[in-house]
């Protein structure tokens, strides 16, 4: 069986050497030394100043929105997680839809501005697979408007455009180390701002707002991680090259063997490095998806269509717009097997199945 994804694990050995100090400290959650050593290992691999280490992804926008104290509408995209529009809804705000360019399938930058209205206080866009937005183009627009940004980079671990982290960028940028991202911590996320009061007023929220143990700075949450996590993003960290590496070649096989295979790639921001954190196609037809779907099935490989369905006409708490581009893409899109332990011969075997199933 290929499955879509698998989590990178580090050998078992190099995990439990960090136990017998969780289980002497009895430090286990709270910001204890490992969370604290990986924010600070963290930073120095990204080269970022300030970085916080949380729950999860969504914790990590829904705080994001929190601090930045945004009201009414935030313009964002419908082709992403759902979780990016949810913590919209959650926080109370409004989230009002702009079509993706359909090369990128990134929010088009270029129709921002028209949905721009007396309500909207944000644009919150995502890195979609990793590629990076358009930043200079949202920053200039939300200068002009006097709007903040936040990013959704919750696949964009390790990009860098025009020389430095894509996290520089914004207000806040998020980033998910969920299990299933090309680096992980079982569960987490982070939180990155240049704006080191802003840091600290998302500091106090994750710890419930405390000041002190009888103070009480911000209205706060718990989403703290916990040293289990945080031993494990410590470990992975030590792999970020191999992983990395394993992952750039899978692609580069895929590019080569998939020649004659009628889809197209999402086109990369021209400025920035590539992480490899999935493998998009978008082919022809959705009738050609299905066909591709089913077929690899039945050899016990599986797909996954990503993003599907398009954010702007399914969910039951925000009013249905129409989005033409995204819901084209979204109906032909499918990410293939991409994982660290894949090996050549299986995806030549995919490619192979996939030359097939187009040609008969």
């Amino acid at each position: 069986m290929i499955p879509v994804t698998k989590p990178f694990l580090p050998p078992q050995g190099e995990y439990e050497k960090y136990l017998d100090g969780i289980w002497h400290r009895q430090w286990l959650t709270n910001m204890g030394p490992l969370a604290s050593d990986l924010e600070l290992k963290l930073k120095d691999h990204l080269k970022l100043k300030h970085l916080l280490f949380v729950t999860n992804g969504t914790v990590a926008l829904q705080m994001a929105i929190k601090a930045l104290d945004l009201k009414g509408e935030i313009i964002t995209t419908p082709f992403s997680f759902v979780a990016t529009t949810s913590s919209i809804v959650w926080e109370g705000c409004t989230p009002i839809f702009v079509d993706i360019d359909q090369d990128s399938l990134n929010i088009d930058a270029s129709k921002i501005e028209a949905a721009i209205t007396e309500k909207t206080s944000a644009i919150l866009a995502t890195h979609v697979y990793g590629n990076p937005c358009e930043v200079d183009k949202i920053e200039a627009i939300a200068s002009k408007h006097n709007l903040k940004v936040i990013y959704d980079g919750a696949h964009a671990f390790g990009v860098e455009i025009n020389g430095k982290s894509i996290f520089e960028y914004g207000d806040i940028s998020i980033c998910s180390l969920h299990a299933t991202k090309l680096y992980h911590a079982i569960e987490g996320g982070l939180v990155i701002t240049k704006d080191a009061k802003l840091l600290k007023k998302l500091a106090y929220m994750r710890n419930f707002g405390f000041d002190g143990p009888e103070a009480f700075a911000e209205l706060g949450f718990n989403g703290k991680n916990s040293e289990f996590h945080a031993a494990m993003g410590l470990v992975n960290l030590k792999h970020i090259n191999t992983i990395h590496y394993s992952r750039k070649a899978i692609s580069e096989r895929y590019d080569e063997k998939l020649k004659g295979f009628h889809a197209i790639k999402p086109v990369w921001n021209s400025k920035s490095s590539k992480n490899y954190a999935y493998y998009p196609v978008v082919v022809e037809s959705e009738e050609l998806l299905h066909k591709c779907i089913d077929n690899l099935k039945t050899y016990e490989i599986f797909v996954r269509r990503y993003f599907y369905p398009s954010l702007a006409n399914v969910l039951p708490y925000v009013e249905a717009v129409e989005m033409n581009i995204t819901e084209d893409i979204a109906k032909r899109v499918m990410c293939l097997p991409l994982f660290s332990e894949l090996t050549m011969e299986e995806v030549d075997l995919i490619c192979r199945l996939l030359l097939r199933i187009q040609n008969n």
